[in-house]
């Protein structure tokens, strides 16, 4: 199976001066993992996750209404269309997170989370034999 097949083609993007508060309820009320932070005078998108926020909460980092910048991973790492999700989940592990941005001709396309990659894997009749 491609990443193609599997990735969320609805992408949640914020700005990157939105307060971090907000963005959480957002992806709350989306129902996603994470947001893709665009920021036009950056190199790239970036990224905020459920984790990234989770983390800055748990450190007393959170004041007033900061913007999602200061929280966003800006080396986000990027996948494309065609790549199996067995590399993608390769990638995940490897780098100890759980979700790529997906991008073709330099365009932001999807992402695709860990869930994402067990769905579609559960989907399409996967199946795992466990040592007793």
């Amino acid at each position: 199976m491609l990443v193609s097949e599997g990735m969320s083609t609805v992408v949640l993007t914020v700005g990157p001066e939105q307060p971090l508060r907000d963005v959480a309820r957002l992806m709350t009320r989306r129902e996603v993992g994470a947001a893709v932070v665009v920021d036009p005078d950056a190199a790239g998108p970036g990224i905020v996750t459920e984790r990234d926020i989770l983390r800055a909460y748990a450190e007393d980092r959170v004041t007033g209404h900061d913007p999602v910048r200061n929280y966003t991973t800006e080396r986000a790492v990027f996948a494309a269309p065609d790549w199996s999700l067995e590399r993608a989940a390769d990638e995940m592990v490897r780098g100890n997170f759980r979700h790529l941005i997906v991008v073709e001709g330099g365009r932001i396309v999807g992402v695709l989370s860990m869930r994402d990659i067990v769905t579609s894997w559960a989907r399409d009749g996967a199946t795992s034999e466990m040592p007793r």
